[in-house]
């Protein structure tokens, strides 16, 4: 017993005796006046001997909690415990465990990345994602593709397996690989482009150049050569000529994604860059009887991007839609900017038009694939090339109606 408890025993005890010596003293008394007086007074002793007495009964309200003493083992072994717990929370990839209950594998989320990957906004199907991590075998690592809102993305599934408490588990890391492979491949098909851009333009500039020479030699042969010959040599060369020119500005526009200019990056003011690029396009679908729309909310939001390069790729995108909408009667556009979750900034380029064939969604930022007869296959792989060199990233997002959807995402 410790001494605060000793204290309250002992005033308890002198309380309650003496208030039952004064109601026996005051039993002696003689005088009403002096008996109430008397009374009142011992009857306070009393009370106070009461809540003494009921705070013993109620220790724990008042007393604090015995301290247990760790030694330096356990405690290191509790401090070990949270750091590993707080790591495992926070690490940069998603952990799912995997429990066989009754008849049905359940999937649960391990930490914050997985919760968040699986939260509203992210992974627009959770249990077609879960049906996936379910089919993944022991030991093995597989690329899984899910749907989010920003479209398709991708991650390397590593499965493991471990027993606790006689029950089998497997942990599944879900590690995000969508934009290292963008990247890798942006940048495979930026070297492929420089080589064949700078090899095909050495072939094409002296056969372009002896053509004109060669129809210049012609015209000096005229007076001495007969008229059908020269009239020949001429529609030849003159085509090899034409052909000539027309690929080295073929090659040319190639040319343009192998040769960037470095960003220079600046706070922009998202609604001035709205204005500048709906001055620019905006007669271009009014002319077809269409019209294309800008909103920012709120209006003072601010990126930190090169305003000409970020003007370029929404150009880009909206010519696109423009071509993609020439069968529709009306053709509309609306350019969206807002914040999304985590504080990113999306765009949203959005039309009516004929939308992307399902073939096509897995290569349309690759360069050289168009939908369009004439098309050189240039325009996503710009917009891609743009995005990315002010650090953000572009995808497709299948629309709930007619058309096509692009979110770019920084």
């Amino acid at each position: 017993m410790d001494s605060e408890l000793r204290t309250r025993v002992r005033i308890a005890a002198c309380a309650a005796g003496m208030g039952a010596l004064g109601l026996a003293m005051g039993a002696s008394l003689d005088s009403p006046r002096k008996l109430a007086l008397y009374g009142a007074f011992w009857l306070a002793l009393l009370a106070a001997a009461w809540r003494q007495l009921r705070r013993l009964h109620e220790p724990n309200r008042e007393l604090p909690p015995e301290v247990v003493a760790l030694t330096a083992d356990q405690q290191a072994l509790i401090d070990s415990a949270m750091a590993l717990e707080a790591r495992l929370e926070f690490a940069p990839i998603a952990i799912y465990r995997i429990e066989q209950k009754r008849t049905e594998a359940v999937v649960t989320p391990v930490n914050a990345n997985a919760r968040r990957l699986v939260a509203p906004g992210r992974a627009t199907d959770p249990a077609a994602l879960y049906e996936q991590l379910r089919a993944l075998s022991v030991d093995s690592r597989k690329l899984v593709t899910f749907q989010t809102e920003r479209g398709n993305e991708r991650a390397l599934a590593a499965v493991s397996t471990l027993t606790l408490r006689g029950v089998s588990t497997r942990l599944v890391a879900l590690m995000p690989v969508e934009s290292e492979l963008e990247a890798e491949a942006f940048n495979a098909w930026q070297q492929l482009v420089h080589v064949l851009t700078h090899e095909i333009m050495n072939s094409l500039t002296p056969v372009a150049s002896l053509s004109h020479t060669a129809r210049e030699l012609v015209d000096d042969l005229r007076p001495h050569v007969p008229a059908e010959m020269t009239g020949d040599l001429a529609i030849a060369l003159d085509a090899i000529g034409r052909r000539a020119d027309s690929l080295v500005a073929f090659v040319g526009s190639y040319r343009s994604l192998s040769n960037l200019p470095e960003a220079r990056p600046e706070l922009v003011r998202i609604a001035d860059v709205f204005a500048r690029v709906s001055a620019l396009m905006a007669p271009g679908w009014e002319a077809r009887g269409g019209s294309v729309s800008f909103s920012a909310e709120p209006g003072t939001l601010e990126l930190m991007a090169d305003p000409g390069q970020l003007e370029q790729a929404l150009i880009n995108l909206l010519k696109n839609a423009l071509e993609a909408c020439v069968n529709v009667e009306r053709p509309e556009a609306q350019v969206r900017a807002r914040l999304a979750r985590g504080g990113r900034l999306r765009i949203e380029v959005a039309d009516n038009g004929e939308g992307v064939p399902d073939e096509l969604v897995q290569r349309m930022f690759t360069p050289f694939v168009s939908t369009k007869r004439q098309g050189k296959g240039i325009g996503l792989a710009m917009v891609r090339q743009l995005v990315h060199a002010n650090g953000g990233t572009v995808r497709y997002a299948k629309p709930v109606g007619p058309g096509a959807r692009f979110i770019i995402t920084f």
